[in-house]
């Protein structure tokens, strides 16, 4: 064989080897995020429609909150916030349109305390998505509901199951002997 032949085998062979090697990048990372960010990924993918948008807006996320100061909570601020927790559920039987406000403001406020910024909804719950993943769905629910209340249109048991789904995110937050680590389903 020529050794222009052998040059272009050889250059035919690293392109081949150089699209796997992408391939398999890519697979990995698809993975890799799909494990890290558990349902969140395929709501995202569903959401944008796309899984290489959905993928790079997760990837977005993790780098993002990689740049916070995330802390775990003080003793002292564990103790302020497990009572005002306590205080909350036990508003929730008089005033349960209350206490769902006071819960999602008390998330907000562990989350403050952590080192998370605390802007608008969505940018909570993506910044949530990346260290509580398991828990953003019960959050993204609460806060459904919690506007179904504020619309005048959640009933009691609306209410009740938002104040769960506030309580699994918030004993994680608040890192507790044995944090709720499940999905709570409605």
């Amino acid at each position: 064989m020529d050794t222009w032949m052998w040059l272009v085998l050889v250059a035919a062979l690293v392109v081949v080897v150089a699209a796997l090697g992408w391939i398999v990048a890519r697979q990995r990372r698809s993975e890799r995020l799909r494990d890290n960010f558990g349902p969140e990924y395929e709501r995202t993918v569903a959401q944008l429609g796309d899984r290489r948008q959905a993928e790079s807006d997760l990837e977005q996320r993790r780098q993002r909150v990689e740049k916070f100061h995330i802390q775990p909570l003080k003793p002292a601020e564990q103790v302020r916030f497990s009572g005002a927790w306590r205080a909350t559920q036990a508003r929730f039987v008089d005033d349960p349109s209350g206490a769902i406000r006071e819960a999602d403001q008390l998330i907000a406020d562990v989350m403050r305390a952590r080192g998370y910024p605390v802007g608008d909804f969505e940018s909570r719950a993506s910044d949530i998505s990346v260290d509580h993943p398991s828990l953003v769905s019960n959050y993204r629910a609460a806060h459904a509901l919690s506007l179904a209340n504020s619309a005048g249109r959640a009933t009691t048991e609306d209410l009740r199951q938002a104040m769960m789904h506030y309580r699994a995110l918030f004993e994680d937050l608040l890192e507790t002997e044995q944090p709720v680590r499940q999905e709570v389903r409605r």
